[in-house]
Parts: C-alpha cells; structure tokens; sequence
C-alpha cells in the first residue's frame, strides 16, 4: 500500500485522517461505519465559482483536522446546503460516513479527498496546539504539488478564492496590503494632464505618464461567471486628480490582488503604460461638486496586467514634492443637527460615536439571468456627535473593507465618507453606504487626510467632555434590528415592491430557502388566530437552557384546548374542579420541557398539528378562553373558530419561537472580542480563540407568539411581536410615537407600549393580562402581516411582525 505522506511514521500513529487516506489508495470509495470513524474538526472553509455544469453556483473545499494531520477536501455538492446554513461550520466536529479519492485527469500529480457524506458530531474537541501548524495531508506522489500546498481551489480550474459570505471583500494571502517601500527617482518632467487625455482619446497612440491623487475608491467589484476564462475577474474604479481636474481610473483583474489594498484616498500615482476608453455612463459616481473642479467624464483611464502591462509607481508620501501642484483631499462632512436640512439622496461625510451595532446580515442580490447569485453584507449602526438628541441611523454595507467592517463596535469614533441620504416618511432620515463609502475606526484614523477637517476637530473637543462610563451604559451590540419601520398605509404595488405580498405556500417556500444571515421582509394576509405571552428567561444564569426552560407553546396550545373544552360546564363545583386542573395543567406545561430531549421537543414541534384534539363540544361560538399563570409568566387569547379550523390545516409553521440571537446584548469592553465574534458572521477560519461564548442576552419583558392562519385558511405560521417598551432601545430610534390604546391590535400595529418611559422603578405599561383582554377585536379581523424573517444558522430562523395592517390601512397601487 502507497504511503499517504514523507514525513514521519510517528506523527501517523492514531491520525484518522492518516488511516483514511490509506483506505482510500487501496479502494478509492469508501462507506465508514459508525464504529470506525471519528470526528474530525472543520478548520477552515473555501468558496469559489464552480466549473461548468455544476448545479451549483459555488463549490466548497473544507480543511480539516484530527489533532495531527490537517486535509483539505473538496466538499460534494450534495452538501453545499449545509455550508449556506451554517450547519457545517468551522469549529464544528463532523464524522465523515463516505468519500472517495478524485484524480484531476487534466494535471499531473493532483488529485484530493471528495467529502460525500457527513453527520454532525455535538461535542466539540479543543486543541492545545497551533492547528494551522499541524502539517498538511498529501498522498504520497504528489508532495511537489504546488496547487495542493498553495491557497488556491483544489479544482484548479479556478485561480483564487472569495469570501465565505460575500463577493466584495478582498480573500486569501494573494491580496497584498504592505505599504509600498521603493523610493525611485522619476523623471515628471514628459508627464501629462488629465485634460489633455480627454481632448485626444481618440488620436492617442502611446499616451505620456500620468501623476495623480487618489480622491476616492470604490468597494471592490467581482464580476467572474461561468464561461469566463479570466483568472481574476475582478475591477475597481478609482477616482484621480491633477491640477487640471479628476478622471475615473480603473484597475484591472490580477492588478486588483496586488494594488487595490494598497492604493488609498490621497495615494500619489505614477502611472504608465495605461489605456484609454469610453466611459461606463450608467455607473454610480461619488459626489465631488466641492472640489470645484472639472471632471472629465467621458473616458477612463484604464490599469490592466497585460497587453499592455500597465506600471503602477506609489509614490511615498514624504517624496511628494508642492510644486506637483495636486488637489488636497477634501469632506463635506456634515453634523447630526444639519442632517434634517438635506434633501434625499443627498451625500456626505460624517464622525460619530458609536452606540449601537446591529448584527451583520446578507441581502441577495438582483442579479441577470445566467449570472450566480450573490450577497451582499450590511449591518445597522447608531453614532452620534453631540449637535442633535437623535444619533445618525447608518445602514453600512460592505465596502470591501473586512477589516475594519467586521470591529465596528461601540464606543469607536466612526468616519463614513460618500453617505447617501434616505428620507423616510413619519420617521427620522437614515443613511446608507454608496460603492465610493470608505469607513474608519478607532485605531486607523492616523494619517487619514480628514483629521484636519475643522468638524473633526470639533467632534473630537465634544467627545473630551464625556464620562465614557455613562455612555457605555446606553450601549448595545446586535440582535434583530429593524428600520425603516414599514409605513403607515400598505401599499401592494405590481413593480419594484420593497414588501412583497406572497401566499403562506409561498412564505414557506421562502422559509426553507434562507440562507445564513439572510433577511427578508415580506407580507402575507390572513387571521390572527391565537396570541400567547411568553416570558422571557434569559436572566437566569445558565441561559444555554433556555429553551428547555421556556413553556412550549404547542403544548399549552393543547392544554388551553383541554382547559376550554372542560369549562363548558356550568356546575360550579366542576368549575372550581377544573380551575385546579388548570392549574396543574400549567404546572405540568412548565416542567414538561425539561423532562424531554431536544430531538424529541422537535419531534412534538414538527407534528404538533397531528397531536391537536378535537373539539368535543362541537360549539364554536364560546367565547375565547384565557390561561392566566402568574407562576409562568405565560398569558394567552384564542379564536373561537382556531379549535375547530386547525382541523383543516395541511400544515402549521412553527419559527415564531424567539431566538437569543435575536435580542441584543450591553456592551462591555471585557467581552467585547467574544460579542463581536456574536454579532459578526461566522469565521471561515477557526481557532482557538473563536470557541469563547459571549454573555447572556439583554433581558425583556416578554414578547407575543401570535399565530397567523392564511387567508385561504390551508396553512397557519407562528410569528413573535417584541414590542419596543423603553426609549433607549435601538428599535426605539426613529420610531412614530403616535398615541395609542395599548390594545392589542395597536401595540402590533405601531410596534410598541404606549408611552416609552425610561423610569424603570414603576411600570406604567399595562400587564399582558390586559393587552390580551382587548385581543377580542382580533376575532374574524382580516389583517395584512408584515413579517421580518432572517436565518440565524443551522435550524434556526426567525420569523418576527414589523406591523400588522387592517384592510382599511391597504391600498392597491
């Protein structure tokens, strides 16, 4: 039998991985029983386009370790929804139960573990070495394979990798960030202007080199697509300047790896050896009335590594001489207190401090047909500086800044240069990141050309009046996060409509097709059909027991029938008897959680419309009945037709139980590497370091679990309503605090406890009790439901009501 590898005998003895490759040489398919495999750990995951004819857009290598080897596999397609869910991830333990050697028939000495069958291993396994040390498992032959050693695709049809979230984000060591350290003398004396190109782009045979200023950079650009045969499909515009004005610049495919992070605003160039070309009119541009300059928009300049090969000169800052004459980098930044003075889609820079940070989520892109499907990734942020009681509401997109994108955390001082403003009606204006956006935290303001801006230094003599302590204490850090609220009036419109109204088959077709961190805000009609107040218990200190903890709702659901149909009797005595069944019904509803497993909790969840008693009594006009258990902190109201209608329901969604992940958590600099890690997207690369939990979630006072049944009355979903009850809560930010009854159709339709009060020693909001005793306007109501969804891993995916609209607040445009 073939040697797996040239190192040492020594290391092999005990490695799964060792044996299995040995297996494999022998027979190149194998199916591991149970008792022969052993969990191995997931390292690291590896995204690339995939060949031709693939069924997906995406292929997946994953390195794994078993505490001695590390291997890198090609994972089977087959499992590629794992990876879009989260569910096979770094960190996590797996036990291989098939794979196969695969030979690259079209190279020489290439060939690679096929990954075809996996099972989820519970237990994790911590290591007590550096993991991305262990060496690296190659069959025997093909040790002097570059491609196996190298960080590239082990379908070597493809030259690089992309981000494991996201395709705008710069990925693997072939992207070079060092500064540039070559001081040569250049001759600027054949230079030429940016005017002078414009004037003779057509007649231009070999144009004189160019010396410029970056005064704006783009987010990167991936534009790879099957049948490509470009190595590095990427671009990114630039915008330059002389002293005779600004042109766009675009650097091309393999120039992107080796310059984009190195070229910044305020970078000088000596450029030669480019081209020229018409330029792209329906792209976005930054917005640069304030230089007072002429742009020349026509043509682009364009960088490419080959016919011709363009050379690109950074010149050192310290070499660049006054008399060059080019423009200073300049801001238009603007304060929180002129921000309500803009027009929309105005732009601007802004600095703030930090207050909130939303959790990252993906957004999928519209994209041609024939292109693969891509996302984008953005979070919400607060900051504030000091001119206004309302903070800026940012929504920040990637800008292929995964450096800086993935440590905003509150208390930073945030500059975001390029802003676009969003006016929202009833509410307070947000802003949102253009392609030109590039963002800056504490820790990389040095030497950025804004810190002379004399705003800056004004925000700057703010913040030195403030106790940090007392800031901290309104700070958060993830959890859902909603805004712009939808509007006042539903308005279902046949184009471009930003809240589709879809059927519940639908809803459920959307459900199953989330992907990780994706969200998606979506309408459906129909009745609500029961509520029921769930206390929330994460205060308690072991918070990983929460779920066992919390009363299952589809338990009480059957206990509230048992209850209803038992107090038609009129005789007291059966009454008081009943009322001490109830009791003991509620207690049981409490305790039983805890007495069964996950797997089985999910079994009951998943078939719980199946478990649903009949109604004995046959009488569907009783009123609604209440359980009310101070004990349990558990309230709930019930149509009177729901017993008898969800006889015919083919099927009843149950994602409306409310996540940890959805609640966002105080800030604190103690845990702050572990609540970033939370809030950001799972890494593609693990250590040791990413196995720290961060602290339990902020406390609430409850949220509803309100069950919605389709207006076809074929299939009914759980949805939880978190109210907004304090006004230093995130959600509470921009939110219309019109007066309201508190009942409970208003609280859905407003989002919060009329009014917010920050005085938290009495409570000035009625009880659940009460909200649900006005649950009765419910009864028949045909609603329109606005639903928030977003897939929070593996089996995991909330469902939550941004707002609830009567038929008389719709209208059809």
């Amino acid at each position: 039998m073939e040697e797996s590898s040239s190192s040492g005998s020594s290391l092999s003895r005990g490695s799964f991985l060792y044996k299995l490759l040995e297996r494999l040489c022998a027979n190149p398919s194998l199916d591991i029983r149970e008792e022969d495999t052993c969990p191995v750990t997931v390292v690291a995951l590896h995204r690339y386009l995939s060949e031709p004819g693939h069924e997906d857009s995406y292929s997946y290598d994953v390195t794994l370790t078993d505490g001695v080897w590390r291997a890198k596999c090609f994972l089977h397609s087959s499992l590629n929804h794992m990876v879009h869910t989260n569910a096979l991830r770094t960190g996590s333990d797996i036990n291989i139960t098939r794979c196969s050697f695969v030979y690259n028939e079209r190279r020489l000495g290439h060939g690679y573990i096929c990954i075809e069958n996996i099972t989820r291993n519970p237990h994790l396994r911590i290591y007590d070495k550096d993991i991305n040390a262990l060496p690296l498992l190659v069959k025997h032959g093909m040790e002097r394979s570059t491609f196996l050693q190298s960080d590239v695709p082990l379908q070597v049809i493809r030259k690089h990798y992309l981000p494991l979230w996201n395709n705008d984000d710069p990925d693997g060591g072939m992207w070079i960030s060092e500064p540039p350290t070559d001081n040569t003398m250049l001759d600027v004396s054949k230079i030429t202007f940016l005017c002078n190109l414009e004037a003779q782009f057509k007649n231009l045979q070999k144009p004189f080199p160019l010396l410029v200023k970056v005064i704006h950079k783009s987010r990167l650009r991936y534009y790879g697509k099957h049948g490509l045969n470009i190595d590095c499909p990427f671009q990114a515009y630039f915008e330059v300047a002389d002293q005779s004005g600004t042109m766009s610049l675009v650097l091309w495919n393999d120039l992107c790896p080796e310059f984009y992070q190195r070229l910044h605003v305020g970078t000088v160039l000596y450029l030669q050896n480019y081209t020229l070309k018409q330029s792209y009119l329906n792209r976005s541009r930054p917005h640069m009335d304030h230089y007072r300059m002429k742009a020349f928009n026509s043509v682009e300049i364009c960088l490419n590594p080959h016919k011709p090969a363009s050379l690109i000169t950074i010149i050192s800052p310290k070499s660049v001489l006054p008399q060059w004459g080019l423009p200073d980098v300049s801001y238009q930044f603007t304060t929180r207190s002129e921000l309500d003075q803009l027009s929309n889609n105005s732009t601007c820079d802004i600095i703030g401090l930090v207050t909130f940070v939303g959790r990252v989520e993906r957004v999928r892109c519209k994209s041609n047909k024939g292109l693969p499907e891509k996302y984008w990734t953005y979070r919400w942020i607060h900051a504030v500086d000091g001119t206004s009681d309302c903070p800026f509401i940012i929504e920040m997109f990637s800008s292929s800044q995964p450096e800086i994108f993935s440590h905003i955390c509150p208390m930073n001082y945030l500059v975001c240069t390029q802003m676009r403003l969003c006016c929202v009606d009833d509410g307070l204006p947000y802003l949102t990141t253009s392609c030109e956006t590039q963002m800056f935290i504490t820790g990389y303001h040095k030497g950025q050309p804004y810190v002379s801006d004399p705003k800056v230094k004004s925000f700057i003599q703010w913040t030195k009046t403030l106790k940090d302590n007392i800031i901290l204490q309104k700070t958060t850090l993830g959890g859902f996060y909603n805004y712009p609220r939808a509007p006042k009036i539903f308005t279902q419109s046949e184009e471009n409509a930003s809240v589709p109204l879809v059927s519940t088959a639908d809803l459920k077709k959307e459900l199953e097709a989330l992907q990780y961190r994706e969200h998606k805000r979506l309408a459906i009609q129909g009745q609500i059909m029961a509520v029921l107040f769930m206390k929330d218990l994460t205060s308690d200190k072991d918070s990983s027991q929460t779920e066992q903890r919390t009363v299952n709702p589809v338990i009480l659901t059957q206990l509230c029938e048992n209850v209803q149909d038992a107090t038609t009797d009129p005789d007291a005595k059966l009454k008081q008897t009943e009322t001490r069944k109830r009791r003991s019904l509620v207690k049981e509803a409490q305790q039983f959680p805890e007495d069964v497993t996950p797997t089985k909790k999910r079994i009951r969840h998943n078939n719980a419309d199946t478990e649903q008693p009949e109604n004995k009594t046959g009488n569907s006009s009783k009123e609604p009945e209440k359980i009310i258990c101070k004990d349990s902190g558990v309230v709930s109201w019930e149509s009177s037709r729901w017993t008898k209608q969800k006889l015919d329901v083919s099927e009843h969604l149950h994602q409306g139980i409310l996540k940890e992940d959805s609640i966002s958590r105080k800030f604190t600099f103690e845990e702050k590497d572990s609540l970033l890690q939370w809030s950001n997207l799972h890494p593609a690369q693990w250590t040791s370091e990413h196995s720290t939990n961060p602290s339990p979630p902020v406390t609430i006072p409850g949220y509803y679990l309100i069950t919605i049944l389709g207006i076809n009355r074929q299939l009914a979903v759980d949805a939880a309503y978190v109210p907004v009850v304090h006004p230093d809560e995130p959600c509470a930010v921009g939110l219309l605090q019109e007066p309201h009854s508190n009942s409970m159709l208003s609280c859905l339709s407003s989002g919060f406890l009329c009014p917010l009060s920050a005085d938290t020693s009495r409570s000035i909001h009625p009880q659940p009790e009460e909200i649900l005793e006005t649950a009765e306007e419910l009864e028949g109501l045909h609603v329109v439901c606005v639903l928030d969804l977003c897939h929070l891993g593996g089996d995991k995916v909330e469902v939550l009501i941004n707002k609830v609209y009567k038929l008389t607040e719709t209208c059809l445009n």
